[in-house]
């Protein structure tokens, strides 16, 4: 089994020189350790000290130096756009408020398919479409939580 020794982020390497691919959905590309397999049929294992965010085009750099890209699996997602900026706020805001995943792009949010929330953010008056797309959500922000009970 080989190792991956670091990881190449989606841009900076040329994806020429990837001798293999694994493809995860989102939730398989947070992990801190993992055996992966990829289509040729070798098995890898990444073994970081913290969990890794992969995203779609990351390499994954072995130990003998060669690379595998990383491609996101196609998920059922929603894309939410808006008439007006402050409205894709607006909806930006109930969806994080439901600690839901989201992925931005340059004029709308991903999310999962979901059926409540896509009924409240049409009913908010969002523009809806349903595709099917590797999903790269936001990572979660660093935070702590001190809960005193009396």
């Amino acid at each position: 089994m080989r190792h991956v020794s670091g990881i190449a982020d989606a841009g900076t390497w040329d994806r020429a020189r990837a001798a293999d691919r694994v493809v995860l959905d989102a939730g398989d590309r947070v992990r801190r350790r993992i055996v992966l397999t990829t289509e040729k049929g070798s098995k890898l294992l990444l073994d970081f000290p913290e969990p890794m965010m992969l995203r779609d085009g990351d390499g994954l750099v072995l130990d003998d130096g060669s690379m595998v890209v990383v491609a996101g699996q196609a998920e059922a997602l929603i894309e939410i756009a808006a008439r007006t900026p402050l409205d894709l706020v607006r909806l930006a805001w109930h969806i994080g408020n439901r600690h839901t995943d989201a992925q931005f792009t340059d004029r709308a949010f991903r999310i999962r398919r979901d059926h409540v929330l896509e009924e409240m953010v049409k009913g908010l008056g969002a523009n809806v479409s349903e595709i099917e797309a590797p999903f790269d959500p936001e990572p979660a922000a660093p935070h702590g939580h001190y809960h005193a009970h009396d």
